[in-house]
């Protein structure tokens, strides 16, 4: 795997850092910025959804404009460390909201990028692979950089943490400057040859099947730690260690299905959604077990969001992984997850209790399972058929 394929991981870990660590310090930014726990928690929001709205919008830019994606990932990367540099100077809760929503914006740019170029210089039969190393760097953001976020926050305040980010953005950027290689004598792909794929039925089957996936793990990954601690009767002190060993789970399991990912996506896909589904429903029957509710919490790890190289490598192989075509991707999953983690909570809202998130889980995992039967046994359009590549520079 070529270097180049970590520094992307990075990249990607920046970001998401980036947009989780809000989480841990919501206190310090509530003090600091003088408004209540709850404002402070929008701020995750408007990442996201500068992350859905805004992506998209920049890529179809870039590909108007003819900017090539290791220039275009450049001048993203600058972008978000402006505006990351902003919300670290903030002093008031409008400029980081603003703050917010642009480097949720960028980010999502980036990841799109990150993706195509991480496709052009890789093998075709690898992308897979090269696409769980990169992910693997959203893995990490919630298992090393949340917390040491949090930590930094607790020792140096909030806006050590906010300045790291930047820091590691801007160390991207130079190693993505030295490293990713200049375009090769291939033809550069504009808008138009991005929005042909959109055409494609299969490439919306793909999408629909990533997003009922992410919003299946989500609708109950939102709500684990009221019911490890409310059902499950574990103490407040030992949910970090509980999300420890799931993050742990999680990264594990990615590194396993990104060997996987390329040769058998859709079996990976379907065995993974029947193992989530039927995790989900007995962690919701023996909720009130702590030993079977850890061994569980661990499956789930392992199988959940470790599905991401198969989604990746589906819709890779479905259209030509152009920025555009990966961007709609990420904003797909980012759907999935906020209307997986809404509807979780509508079951609670509703007076279903706690355990109604995971059987809301267990409905989206059975509809993700049912739109991929569709796909079983056929065999995938191939990533080198596609008559033209992305270009690195």
């Amino acid at each position: 795997m070529p270097l180049v394929v970590y520094i992307l991981g990075l990249t990607i870990f920046s970001l998401t850092t980036s947009e989780f660590m809000v989480a841990g310090m919501m206190p310090s930014l509530a003090l600091a910025l003088g408004e209540s726990v709850t404002q402070i928690g929008y701020l995750i929001s408007l990442y996201a959804i500068g992350m859905v709205v805004g992506g998209p919008l920049i890529t179809i830019g870039m590909l108007k404009l003819r900017i090539t994606n290791k220039k275009g990932l450049l001048w993203l990367l600058g972008f978000y460390t402006i505006a990351q540099s902003v919300a670290a100077s903030a002093t008031s809760y409008d400029i980081m909201a603003v703050a917010r929503v642009a480097t949720g914006v960028a980010a999502s740019a980036c990841f799109g990028v990150a993706l195509a170029i991480c496709a052009d210089i890789v093998n075709a039969k690898s992308r897979g692979r090269a696409a769980a190393v990169v992910i693997g760097g959203l893995m990490l953001a919630s298992v090393v950089g949340m917390p040491v976020t949090t930590l930094i926050d607790q020792k140096m305040g909030w806006r050590a943490s906010f300045w790291l980010v930047v820091i590691l953005a801007a160390l991207c950027m130079v190693l993505i400057a030295l490293m990713v290689p200049r375009s090769r004598a291939t033809e550069k792909v504009s808008l138009g040859d991005e929005l042909v794929e959109f055409r494609n039925r299969h490439l919306w089957a793909a999408y629909a099947s990533s997003g009922l996936i992410i919003g299946a793990i989500f609708a109950a990954f939102s709500y684990f730690i009221p019911i490890l601690t409310e059902i499950t009767g574990f103490p407040p002190s030992s949910i970090p260690w509980l999300l420890g060993v799931y993050g742990f789970a999680n990264v594990v399991g990615n590194g396993v299905v990104g060997r996987f990912a390329d040769q058998y996506t859709i079996p990976i896909m379907v065995w993974g959604l029947i193992v989530l589904s039927v995790s989900l429903a007995l962690f919701a029957v023996f909720a009130d077990n702590q030993t079977i509710s850890v061994a569980l919490l661990v499956v789930i790890g392992l199988v959940g969001m470790s599905m991401n190289p198969a989604i990746i490598a589906r819709v890779m192989k479905t259209a030509h992984p152009g920025p555009l075509v990966n961007t709609i991707h990420t904003s797909v999953i980012n759907i999935g997850l906020g209307l997986g983690s809404w509807v979780g909570g509508v079951g609670i809202a509703t007076g279903y209790g706690l355990r109604s998130p995971l059987w809301v889980g267990v409905a989206l995992a059975v509809l993700g399972l049912i739109s991929l039967l569709p796909y079983l046994g056929q065999k995938s359009r191939e990533p080198d058929s596609v008559a033209f590549t992305v270009r690195a520079d």
